[in-house]
């Protein structure tokens, strides 16, 4: 008899989680990932490429099933997972798993909450399958960790892991939703594996197309445990095989055998990092270390040149091509800028740090915000080059006018184990992600809701409480 092959094993892991729980604490970590996801989605529901999904959703109709943020009436589960996984993504605003450089939650929340609903399902079996997608996506992106080469071999490839990977997490959880069985859990992540995909060119130079990455993942998701029900089936060696995902899209530095590694023993999930910043992950330590420059006193006036040291992988995202970082497009462009990060940083921004009013158009374009950005150089830093990627970190020196240099050097980025947001900040997060829709009371109560999932009928609650298709405050 041979071995069982990776999706099998993976089928078996959804089925035990299904039959016997995660557990009490994976459970209460999987309500955080869908507070933060809920809270970065109710952010982006005037965003336009939510627009133009919510068109697109709406010119095709179909079968009601489940619910859409900020949308009345109801949809089909795929459909309903498209608009949602474009709502949980396109502020950047996502969790983060390192090494492996994805964000495992904006694909398998959406995905989770369209089927739990078409399938009747319980909040703890909302809160099992998201587990287990979350904790497939990261080890699928984990198997595409380059250790020689000290980067995920994806993102070398300008390929978006969180999509490619997402969809087939995505359809782990989907598939336990469903109900089915541990052969059409499998076939659901063979059918996945062939629909994930994602370029990222969008960072290097704009465009909004990487916003729907994970409302496309999350549709992909649905669909393919939707088609596993109806029989289609999916290769048994899809992700190891010669012509299976991991050697398609990562060649021969991918390592197939860290999908499965301790697999029900040692859980990814509890490590994956909250944002304080809705922006580029890879910039945050920059953003962190300005902070503390303004925190001793620097002002931008006093600063005659700013040196951000940051790994060689980081530097490809949001420092070149130099001259559009200094100066981005649009506030989606600045999103993913190192020179106008730390600007805006030290300047003084909103929310933890910086929100999303730093990321407009109009504050992408200040001329103040510029000037500060022109005078970033961007460099490679060894050390940080050894910590990447299992933290992305930076260091910031400023060299001042009246002759003064001074250094912020920041290890651990904020908002992971190492250096986690507390109970609080995620919940000012998800307070301020709501403010320009929801009144603080009804925040509250979404807030209560999701952190008691678990218990029986609390997830008929939440969904009556997202029910909000107008702002509640004035905008």
């Amino acid at each position: 008899m041979s071995a069982p092959t990776i999706v099998e094993r993976l089928a078996d892991f959804a089925i035990t989680a299904r039959l016997n729980g995660v557990g009490t604490e994976l459970r209460r970590d999987a309500t955080r990932r869908v507070l933060d996801v809920l809270g970065n989605s109710f952010a982006a529901l005037h965003t336009p490429a939510a627009a133009a999904v919510r068109a697109l959703v709406l010119e095709w109709a179909g079968t009601p099933q489940a619910t859409a943020l900020g949308q009345p009436g109801g949809f089909p589960a795929a459909s309903a997972a498209l608009l949602g996984g474009t709502l949980a993504h396109a502020m950047d605003f996502d969790d983060t798993h390192l090494p492996s450089v994805l964000h495992p939650s904006a694909t398998v929340v959406p995905t989770a909450l369209a089927v739990a609903q078409a399938n009747d399902a319980s909040g703890a079996e909302l809160l099992d399958a998201i587990s287990v997608g979350v904790e497939v996506t990261a080890r699928l992106g984990m198997a595409g960790y380059d250790r020689a080469l000290g980067n995920s071999v994806f993102f070398e490839r300008g390929q978006h892991a969180t999509a490619i990977c997402g969809a087939v997490g995505g359809a782990a959880a989907a598939a336990m939703l469903y109900d089915l069985d541990a052969d059409g859990i499998a076939h659901a992540l063979g059918i996945a594996s062939s629909m994930g995909s994602g370029l990222l060119e969008a960072n290097r130079t704009g465009g909004t197309v990487k916003r729907v990455h994970c409302g496309w993942a999350a549709h992909a998701a649905v669909t393919a445990a939707g088609l596993a029900r109806h029989g289609l089936t999916g290769p048994p060696t899809v992700i190891e095989g010669r012509f299976g995902l991991l050697q398609a899209f990562c060649g021969d530095q991918a390592t197939p055998d860290v999908v499965t590694a301790e697999l029900g023993e040692r859980w990814e999930l509890p490590g994956v990092f909250f944002k304080p910043y809705p922006c580029n992950h890879f910039t945050h330590a920059g953003i962190d270390a300005a902070l503390r420059l303004r925190a001793s006193g620097v002002r931008a006036d006093e600063v005659d040149s700013l040196i951000l040291g940051a790994p060689t992988p980081v530097l490809r995202t949001i420092a070149e091509p130099i001259d559009h970082k200094r100066r981005p497009e649009s506030g989606y462009h600045a999103a993913f800028s190192g020179p106008y990060t730390v600007a805006a940083a030290l300047l003084g921004g909103g929310g933890l740090g910086l929100f999303h009013e730093d990321f407009t158009d109009a504050m992408a374009a200040d001329p103040q915000r510029l000037a500060l950005a022109a005078k970033v150089e961007c460099v490679p830093d060894a050390r940080a080059e050894q910590i990447f990627p299992f933290q992305f970190p930076a260091v910031l020196t400023a060299r001042l006018r009246d002759g003064r240099t001074l250094t912020e050097r920041v290890d651990v980025n904020r908002g992971g184990p190492g250096n986690p947001l507390s109970a609080s900040e995620l919940a000012t997060k998800f307070r301020l992600n709501t403010a320009q829709t929801l009144t603080t009371t009804r925040a509250d109560a979404i807030t209560e809701a999701v952190y008691e999932l678990a218990a029986p009928g609390r997830f008929a609650a939440l969904l009556a409480l997202l029910e909000v298709n107008e702002p509640e405050v004035s905008r």
